[in-house]
């Protein structure tokens, strides 16, 4: 006689309450799994982690205050055991890994949670890991440019908010010239036609905005 074996406990964290309601609508469709526990921010998340230690964490990334890759960074400093699958509408190559590095085992988009989550959930419980083909893609398209160093981001963040290069030298404090050469290495190792399209680049590859 087959003994029933304990369902997967998920906790799950979004700050819309109908992605979260979906999920867990899903889920009650399956024995093996069970949601015990909600959060709608970081803070939150950390706290109900700790709180009910669930079997997998599905986490969204960009969330009011603390977002979803600092949360992950703090559970799995916690719990290096934690097993998270991040789920975004985000698939910009460097989110993506950022979301590992941080100690994701999975990456979803919302678009595909009804089709690909169950499967995903119970292959990151049996300490698989899984990035979807869409994803993977995107990471190839950009493996083999220069990433921008720290100083680069922090110009392109200024560009997105709108400042000139004047504005940005004042802010940073460096020489007008600085900040010109800056977007100039800017522009050419993101491919980027000009500064607003650098920065439309920044948002969508997760290089800035999270």
């Amino acid at each position: 006689m087959n003994v029933p074996s304990d369902p997967i406990r998920i906790l799950t964290v979004d700050d819309h309450p109908l992605i979260r309601d979906g999920i867990v609508a899903l889920v009650a469709n399956c024995s093996d799994l069970a949601v015990v526990a909600e959060a709608s921010s970081g803070v939150q998340a950390i706290e109900q982690f700790r709180k009910h230690r669930p079997d997998v964490t599905l986490m969204d990334v960009r969330m009011k205050g603390m977002g979803g890759i600092e949360a992950i960074e703090a559970i799995r400093a916690e719990a290096p055991r934690a097993r998270i699958v991040v789920l975004t509408t985000y698939h910009g190559d460097v989110l993506v890994q950022r979301a590992l590095k941080a100690g994701a085992q999975a990456y979803l988009l919302k678009s595909e949670v009804r089709t690909e989550l169950i499967e995903i959930i119970r292959a990151v419980h049996a300490g698989q890991k899984r990035i979807q083909a869409e994803v993977a893609i995107e990471l190839a398209e950009h493996s083999a440019e220069e990433s921008l160093s720290d100083r680069e981001v922090s110009v392109l963040r200024l560009i997105a908010a709108g400042n000139s290069n004047k504005h940005i030298a004042r802010h940073l404090d460096l020489a007008e010239g600085t900040v010109k050469t800056h977007v100039k290495n800017i522009l050419s190792k993101m491919r980027a036609n000009d500064r607003t399209h650098a920065a439309t680049l920044g948002i969508e590859r997760g290089i800035i905005g999270f």
